[in-house]
Formats: C-alpha cells, structure tokens, sequence
C-alpha cells in the first residue's frame, strides 16, 4: 500500500492577542533541546510560522494519531515560547512578516520583492509515495484536474490584512503570484518533466528544484509525488481526509496509466479557471466538473471525486473513513466557513484567531 505523509504550516501567534509573533527561533530551539535529532519541525520562510511534519503513513488511523499529537507538541513549545499556534491558511489581522535569515529566503527577498511580504501564508502538502518517476509523471498528468476539488475542501483563508477578502482561498491567490506556482502542462514522461525543471532553473527566476511550486509535483527529497494545492485545514480531521483523497488520487491515476487510459486533454487555461473557482468558493458555490470543465455544484464535484477514487479508497481501507468525513465535512461547512460565522458571532477578527487556536488542538 502506498504510504502517505503531510507538512502543515502552522501560524504562531500571541495567546491573549491573536496577533502573529517571530517566534519560530525559540520554538525550535526548545524542539532540539528535547529531542536533538528531531525532523518534525522546521522553520519556515518567516518567523512567525513553523512547519510540522509527520512521518509516512499507510494507515489513515496512524496519520491521525500523529497529525493531532504533533499538533498538541507544537502548541505545548510555543506555550513555553509566550505563543501558540493556529491552523489559519492566511492571518485575519494585519501582519507583517519578520523573514527567517536564512539566505535561501534573503534570496527570494531579494528575487521577488514586495510580492515575498505576500507570502505569510501556510499551506499543506501530502506526500505520496510512488514506484518511479515515470509513475509519478503518470500520475501528475492524470491528476491535475481533480486537484482543485482538494483546494476546495481545505479553503481556510477568507481573511487577509484585517479584511474579508470574499475568497474561501485568499491563500492560494497570493501563492500564484510565485512564478513557478499553478498547474502544469501535460508531460508525457519522466523525462520531459526533468527537462522542464532544468529549464526553469536555467532561466534564473527561481533558485532550486523546491522552488518549482507547481499544484503537483515530484518531490525532489522523497520518492514521492507531493500534493500542495491545500490550505493547512482548521480541523486536524479535514487534513486527513485530504491525505486520503490524496493517496486514492495517486492510486486511481497510477491503476489508468498502467492501463493505457490517456489523461484529460484540459489546457492550463482552464484548470487555472478550475483553481480560481476552488479558492473563490470552496464547497460553497460552483467548481469546474473535471470531466467537462463547466460549473456544476461543489457538493457534488466533492462526491464525484469519492466515486472517481472509490475503487483505490475501498482497497486501502479508507472508503468509510472518507464517506463520513466528506459527509461531515459538507454539513459543518470549510474553515473558511467556520471563520466567518466565528466573525459574525464574535464581531472580532482577533477572537476568530483565539478560537481557531482552540480548534487546531481539537
């Protein structure tokens, strides 16, 4: 069974006021005290997010487990640092990045200009594993049109600069100002992808293979396809279902390659339009059907999915698991819909921060 990790990105932020804090210095310094060989946290592009990362999975229940107790380890040293941390794709309140010095990041500083300030956003990825490149490249042409139903699922960004920015996913508009970021032309093999690569290296836009930010990529430090469309989820249960909706993708495209069935023709122009509508109004509006590309209601895009992957959820285990979390999910509503409704009860973007550090613990 393929194995499936994630890296969330987390906002650190101060207890009392919401406000983010730099604080991801002293929250890894605390991390390598206790455990000098730790990997799961990592600082981030600023110091006011950290990054968590759990091991690879095969089992759903496991990758739970991990994801929630990492979550709890992570606020625990943020705690003993004067913060806490919070599952929010973009900050509601205004903020200002403090970049980590680290000179790939004073690169991109230097490379990117004011649009670096932009990017104080947290995301999360899914690793899946895969045979070879060649399955992967596979995989990543057959994919590319259900990766904005993910994007959907996870929204967790309305918020950005103090204001109600009218997107499910303000996250993912700021992020495809980068200019490797976005979906990706069809490849045809393992080949022409690493050629692509080598030539967007070559122009001198972007420093390194993990700076080729595509919707999907083939990881360059695991053998793995990474799956990086997502807000990091408020609820530690969205981010699993992610995973498993992940994973089910990964198999479904790997099981149609190798039956010789071609991937989806779409150009990059419209699954650009598929991400718009994904990060304008998650699961509550219209998505791209990733069939014939015409609008057609989130709800039952989300459900198409699950009965696109429905055969390499069943193998896995995970089908129940997926059933009930989309079901649940649909019914409470996205992150980005529990933020506004905290905003309409609370009246304070700062309160709607507070209660999402609440429930990024659970």
């Amino acid at each position: 069974m393929r194995t499936v990790g994630v890296e969330e990105e987390l906002l650190l932020v101060d207890p009392d006021t919401g406000e983010p804090k730099a604080l991801s210095a002293a929250v890894l310094t605390r991390a390598v005290h206790d455990d000098p060989g730790q990997e799961v946290f990592q600082a981030e592009l600023f110091g006011q997010m950290l990054e968590v990362a759990t091991h690879p999975h095969t089992g759903m229940a496991e990758l739970g487990a991990e994801i929630v107790r990492s979550r709890k380890e992570a606020a625990r040293l943020a705690g003993e640092a004067g913060g806490a941390v919070a599952a929010l794709a973009t900050c509601p309140l205004p903020v200002t990045g403090s970049l980590t010095q680290q000179e790939r990041y004073r690169w991109m500083a230097g490379q990117f200009g004011i649009g670096t300030q932009d990017q104080l956003v947290c995301g999360c990825h899914a690793h899946v594993s895969v045979a070879s490149d060649e399955e992967g490249v596979a995989v990543l042409d057959r994919m590319r049109p259900w990766l904005p139903v993910l994007r959907a699922l996870s929204a967790n960004s309305p918020f950005w600069q103090g204001r109600d920015t009218g997107y499910a996913s303000f996250r993912s508009r700021l992020w495809a100002r980068c200019p490797s970021a976005g979906p990706t032309e069809l490849f045809g093999s393992a080949g022409r992808y690493h050629e692509q690569v080598s030539r967007m290296l070559a122009s001198g836009a972007v420093l390194d293979k993990g700076m080729v930010y595509f919707d999907a990529r083939l990881s360059a430090k695991y053998p793995t396809v990474e799956i990086r469309v997502a807000d990091v989820c408020l609820r530690a249960e969205t981010t699993v279902l992610v995973a498993a909706l992940a994973r089910a993708l990964v198999e479904t495209a790997a099981r149609d390659w190798r039956a010789g069935r071609p991937a989806a023709g779409h150009s990059v122009s419209l699954l650009r339009l598929a991400a718009w509508h994904a990060a304008r109004f998650g699961l509550n509006g219209d998505l791209l059907d990733p069939a014939t590309m015409r609008p057609r209601p989130a709800p039952e895009v989300a459900r198409a999915l699950l009965e696109h992957t429905r055969e390499a959820l069943a193998d896995s285990g995970d089908a129940a698991l997926a059933e009930e979390a989309l079901a649940a999910l649909l019914r409470r509503g996205t992150g980005a819909r529990e933020q506004l409704g905290m905003l309409d009860r609370t009246g304070s973007l700062r309160e709607v921060v507070t209660e999402c550090v609440r429930r990024t613990q659970g």
